[in-house]
């Protein structure tokens, strides 16, 4: 009777050999980045065509099947500066759980607070050089503000998912390494209307052969504008006027 072992051999190297080749394709596929295509829209006609540009629209993908598998961790610790009466970047999008530093980098004081939606807290005044420190430690969108500088705002979006992306000024977004199966996905724009960025939420099936998302359009928001209170809700204190006397 012939053994049965060198056979058990070469059909447990097969099956490794598949199981092998099988992570090779799928770690393939994950290199190719979910492609997403969105347009800010108004009565109709794409603010790209006429010259004004998709940009930052923030887009996220929440898995529906199993855990996130394999996903590298997103920074947890980002910047948003205080430089030249203004907040850089203007749009922040971090994992919940993730640290803002907030340096200062003006020759003067700044403040940072945020009162609305998303993350609320008031850092105080603080000097030149000076940096404060924020963990964003819920979903939301949290308005950001100065209230010495009227002229100052930034936006942190933060999500409960490693799969995210901003995009460009074509409206282009590129969200990479998520594995195969079925997601929520969201959008979110400052300039877009609330009842168009919610219709915008949909479940889709990323696969091997299809990692590209239809165009999505939303609708922006005709009352959309930056200007904003103080943290006591009353408008901000106009600078004094220096004059002198004429010669």
């Amino acid at each position: 009777m012939r053994s049965k072992i060198p056979g058990l051999l070469i059909a447990g190297l097969c099956m490794t050999l598949t199981a092998a080749f099988l992570a090779a394709d799928l770690a393939r596929c994950q290199q190719i980045p979910v492609a997403v295509h969105v347009q800010l829209v108004n009565k109709g006609q794409s603010k790209s065509a006429a010259g004004g540009g998709d940009a930052d629209v923030v887009v996220w993908l929440k898995a529906l099947d199993a855990p996130a598998r394999d996903a590298e961790p997103a920074a947890k610790h980002q910047k948003l500066i205080q430089s030249h009466k203004t907040f850089e970047p203007h749009l922040l999008v971090v994992q919940v759980g993730s640290v803002v530093d907030f340096p200062n980098r003006d020759p003067f004081f700044h403040n940072v607070f945020s009162l609305f939606e998303g993350k609320r807290f008031d850092l105080g005044l603080y000097e030149a050089g000076a940096t404060n420190s924020v963990r964003f430690d819920r979903v939301g969108v949290s308005f950001l503000f100065c209230n010495i500088h009227p002229e100052m705002s930034a936006v942190v979006v933060s999500v409960d998912t490693p799969y995210f992306g901003v995009s460009d000024a074509s409206g282009k977004v590129n969200i990479a390494k998520v594995p195969d199966g079925r997601y929520e996905v969201h959008y979110w724009s400052e300039r877009g209307l609330p009842e168009s960025l919610k219709q915008s939420t949909r479940t889709v099936t990323i696969t091997n052969s299809d990692r590209n998302l239809a165009l999505v359009q939303i609708v922006e928001n005709p009352n959309f504008t930056t200007a904003h209170k103080n943290k006591y809700g009353q408008d901000y204190t106009p600078p004094p006027s220096t004059s002198y006397p004429r010669p």
